[in-house]
């Protein structure tokens, strides 16, 4: 009986999010069109929802849309998956040797505060202007942070567990394989899900130089001719997918590791 009142309570609790969301989202959209249908603001400042509406089949029908779709995501998910194959084992090591962390941390701590438009006159001295540099990009704007992530995600493991461990007689690589990881498992999906948002917010930056697809580059081109039916376009597609990929993250969250507990779950 408790059992199925907890559930119960829990579906209301989700059902409540889901109309709060749907609300915010409602909410936005009336304000959208309350400003632009009635005048109050300029067409060139802010397009109504119907131009940016019109602009996004216009380009879904020619291709235009789905061929910059691809190219950005594919920018973003090849410089994030660089990001968190290096900086998954960096931090972990980080995380267990203060040895490793006293000459690797005063870096990381350093290069995360270099703004990385800063550096993208140096990543095309050093790399050109192919693909390679937009990944490299996105790595930047992820790895550095992600990194740190990682490290404070292992070091919050619990210590018994690691003692135990060690009174059983696990070797490092054991403690690391059997005990570390897995602790910190639903810590570091979390960790993952939040560095795709921000890989996705440094596509722009990615896309600046040299580019001849992708939405950063059709929002950049855009924006010498006063196109903001298109910069919004670009952006409302931008922010689906981003959406897309954190419920993708959190789906696989819940796959992996369905032990984990969350407040707002």
């Amino acid at each position: 009986m408790a059992s199925s009142n907890s559930n119960q309570a829990i579906k209301v609790r989700r059902d409540n999010y889901r109309y709060l969301t749907a609300i915010s989202f409602c909410a936005i959209i009336i304000v959208w069109c309350a400003l632009t249908y009635s005048g109050l603001v300029n067409e060139i400042f802010i397009p109504s929802p119907t131009d940016v509406i019109n602009t996004t089949v216009e380009m879904a029908k020619d291709g235009s849309l789905w061929i910059n779709c691809w190219y950005s995501i594919k920018r973003v998910m090849v410089g994030w998956i660089w990001s968190a194959v290096t900086a998954l084992p960096i931090g972990m090591v980080m995380a267990r040797s203060k040895r490793f962390s006293a000459i690797i941390q005063p870096i990381i701590e350093f290069a995360r505060y270099l703004p990385v438009v800063a550096l993208v006159p140096l990543t095309i001295l050093y790399l050109g202007i192919d693909e390679t540099q937009k990944y490299v990009i996105i790595w930047l704007g992820t790895f550095f942070q992600l990194v740190l992530m990682v490290y404070d995600t292992v070091a919050s493991v619990d210590k018994n567990l690691i003692n135990a461990a060690r009174t059983l007689g696990a070797s490092k690589w054991q403690l690391y394989k059997e005990v570390i990881f897995p602790a910190s498992l639903p810590g570091l999906l979390d960790d993952f899900r939040m560095t795709i948002g921000w890989a996705w917010t440094y596509l722009v930056v990615a896309e600046m130089v040299a580019a001849s697809e992708g939405l950063g580059y059709i929002i950049l081109k855009s924006q010498r001719f006063l196109a903001t039916d298109v910069i919004f376009s670009g952006l409302i597609t931008i922010g689906i997918i981003g959406l897309i990929s954190d419920f993708i993250m959190r789906l696989i969250t819940k796959i992996i590791v369905p032990w984990r507990e969350r407040l707002d779950d």
